[in-house]
């Protein structure tokens, strides 16, 4: 069972959630949570598989949490769940160490399969928020040399533009496992241990 913990302040929201995660049969909500003051705390007691956090919080945003909480837990795949549809907010929670990032308007058809996703893969960006992540990459910059082969950067950035490891190998015409290869060399290069955190580095030291 997928263990779940959720952090939303909308109290039909929170529990429209729950009632969703719960019908689905494959997880279980093991905190639900009004704010997201101790978050640091409640994941380091009982860590989850995965968290839905919000971004909009009171007393401390979302993104702040994220951020606290990838300091003791980098493994955990957290989903951010917004109105917000904007640079800003969507590149400020990737670079926290968001695993995805959804609109709450779409959350009732697309949250379990973008759940499954993360699990899976390790990232879950739609096509909106990875046309803005690439449009934030465009400016130029000195880029850290990490002696990435053609194919790695290639892989590299397919990855930051939302692509699964499916997709990918769709894409170039390879194997799942060869992608996946690959991807765990790219990892080793950035000194990273997930696919949330290569996208981030990619997006800070603009690498694409």
């Amino acid at each position: 069972m997928i263990t779940i913990q959720v952090y939303e302040d909308n109290a039909a929201l929170r529990h429209g959630l729950e009632q969703l995660l719960s019908f689905s049969g494959d997880f279980a909500v093991t905190g639900s949570f009004d704010n997201c003051l101790q978050a640091e705390a409640e994941v380091k007691q009982s860590p989850p598989d995965v968290i839905l956090m919000d971004i909009d919080m009171p007393g401390m945003t979302g993104i702040e949490a994220v951020k606290k909480i990838r300091a003791i837990n980098t493994k955990v795949q957290i989903l951010m769940l917004t109105v917000f549809d904007d640079n800003t907010h969507i590149l400020e929670a990737i670079c926290a160490g968001a695993s995805g990032y959804m609109l709450k308007k779409n959350v009732s058809e697309k949250l379990i399969p973008a759940i499954n996703e993360l699990l899976a893969e390790g990232a879950s960006l739609s096509p909106s928020v990875a046309k803005m992540i690439i449009a934030s990459m465009q400016q130029p910059t000195t880029k850290q040399q990490y002696d990435f082969t053609n194919r790695e950067q290639e892989i590299l950035a397919l990855l930051c533009k939302g692509n699964s490891y499916k997709m990918i190998a769709a894409e170039l015409g390879i194997a799942f496992e060869t992608v996946r290869s690959y991807i765990k060399k790219i990892y080793e290069k950035l000194q990273v241990h997930s696919a949330t955190e290569a996208v981030s580095k990619a997006i800070n030291e603009k690498l694409i």
